[in-house]
């Protein structure tokens, strides 16, 4: 029997110029997300990164004050790679990020000063395919962002903002979530697979934190196998999936 159609993931809408992408820390782009953003910036597509923190908590070995700057740089690297020159830093911190009204507020800001069409950002749900436990700040920025996509048009929210010469932008058309278990949507990342491959081997300090395996053998095998088995589901091209949620 025939895998039912309903399985298959439908292409990303194509009628939009500006997106943002709105994820806790460096590196949360790269592992999945990256060549996808490599195929919009080749078709002139102007994408933006905010980053909710600059991921100081994220090496054992390394005290936060260090960690935090030499992240920052390693994401910054890591963004040009893939066309994106505009990285931005909300300075929440790292690994105790909270979800509310400041969170919203802080994305909702980037949101107006961006105009996006289209926003992006990570896994929101408590687990990755209810096989792991997802972290509370994916959640907590996750979620804010979906929320802070509405708070942006509404004038009477933050009105703090506009104060701040921040007009409300109602223009947001969709928000995709990256490394979703419920995916709707793909893009083919034949093109951008070798720079995602690059973004993410610029997190170099990171990736040898993690790992004993060599940074390129570990960074190539873990973005192509994820590229091919989302391609099952997308005509058999390697693809970068997302959850689309219209509005």
């Amino acid at each position: 029997m025939t895998e039912p159609t309903s399985t298959q993931l439908q292409p990303m809408p194509g009628d939009w110029r500006r997106a943002l992408a709105v994820v806790a820390h460096p590196d949360d782009l790269e592992y999945g997300c990256s060549a996808a953003i490599a195929a919009w910036t080749d078709e002139g597509r102007e994408i933006a990164y905010v980053l909710a923190t600059r991921g100081e908590a994220g090496i054992d070995t390394l005290e936060p004050a260090r960690c935090g700057p030499l992240r920052e740089r390693e994401q910054r690297a890591s963004a040009a790679v893939v066309g994106v020159s505009e990285v931005e830093f909300l300075d929440h911190e790292d690994g105790v990020i909270e979800y509310g009204t400041a969170l919203r507020r802080d994305i909702a800001a980037a949101i107006r000063r961006h105009r996006p069409e289209l926003v992006i950002t990570l896994n929101h749900r408590d687990t990755w395919g209810g096989a792991a436990w997802n972290t509370p700040d994916h959640v907590a920025v996750g979620r804010a962002t979906l929320d802070a996509a509405g708070d942006a048009g509404n004038r009477w929210i933050f009105p703090e903002l506009v104060e701040q010469g921040l007009e409300p932008w109602d223009g947001v058309r969709w928000v995709a979530v990256a490394g979703s278990s419920t995916p709707t949507h793909a893009v083919d990342a034949t093109l951008g697979l070798e720079r995602a491959v690059r973004s993410l081997l610029e997190h170099r300090t990171y990736i040898e934190a993690l790992t004993d395996e060599d940074p390129e053998t570990y960074v190539r095998g873990f973005l192509t196998q994820h590229a091919e088995t989302t391609g099952e589901r997308f005509g058999g091209r390697p693809a970068v999936a997302f959850e689309l949620f219209g509005r």
